[in-house]
């Protein structure tokens, strides 16, 4: 049986076929791929000069620890991805605008690093330290986590200081808004100065507790009366609520 052989094509025209599958295959892949993400953070990285002179400070060991506990913040924006309000009880979920990590962690980590720098202090959650050292614990309840775009940031806590050994405790509150402009770095930005607004009303009410239990604690612990005996004082002025403008 005899087979007839098929023209060949020429070679620019074959050349120019292979050309054009790949870019076929090209804007194909093209249109299947997803927007570029965009990540955003709590902590401030133009702040690392800042934390490398304080990390010196606190190379001596510290009067007193902090222990910065897990925060919690309401389920419905505990996700990577913004959470936007678009109306009093509507908000938006946007895919390509999202935390570097769980806002949970952002607020627990920027919290940490501000503390540690007002207090020149160390925070030793997850770590061992030693019993005679006095250390305070900071716990963190996020109520509202509010991102309204163009508007404002808003951030309800309720916080409590403890002494770790005793049973002293203090629990405050604040209400912190931060007027943003338009953009979602700007929102972002926003909520990171509501956050260092709610740091400082936290290291005020260490530094007061740690005032008003110095020495009382070690005497109590070196005694081995096993529970130090500290004074509680009141939230700060404007712990209580406290309103951006």
């Amino acid at each position: 049986m005899m087979f007839a052989r098929l023209p060949r094509l020429p070679r620019r025209i074959a050349r120019g076929a292979v050309h054009a599958g790949a870019l076929a295959a090209a804007l194909a892949l093209a249109a299947c791929s997803s927007p570029t993400s965009r990540f955003y953070t709590l902590g401030d990285v133009s702040t690392g000069a800042s934390a490398a002179a304080s990390s010196v400070r606190t190379s001596a060991a510290p009067a007193w620890l902090i222990e910065v506990a897990p925060i919690d913040v309401p389920p419905q924006v505990a996700k990577t991805q913004l959470v936007v309000q678009t109306g009093p009880t509507q908000v938006k979920v946007l895919e390509e605008e999202r935390w570097a990590s769980l806002p949970g962690d952002e607020l627990r980590r920027a919290l940490s690093t501000s503390l540690t720098q007002q207090l020149n202090t160390i925070d030793v959650y997850g770590t061992a330290y030693s019993d005679t050292t006095p250390v305070y614990r900071v716990s963190v309840n996020v109520q509202r986590f509010e991102s309204w775009p163009g508007s404002h940031a808003l951030i309800d806590a309720v916080w409590s200081v403890r002494a770790v050994r005793s049973t002293a405790v203090m629990t405050c509150r604040s209400v912190v808004s931060e007027q943003v402009g338009s953009g979602y770095d700007s929102l972002v930005d926003g909520h990171r100065r509501a956050l260092q607004r709610v740091s400082e009303q936290v290291a005020g009410a260490l530094r007061a507790m740690a005032a008003s239990s110095a020495g009382t604690a070690g005497a109590s612990v070196s005694q081995g009366k096993g529970v130090a005996r500290v004074s509680v004082p009141g939230c700060p002025s404007d712990g209580a609520a406290v309103a951006g403008g």
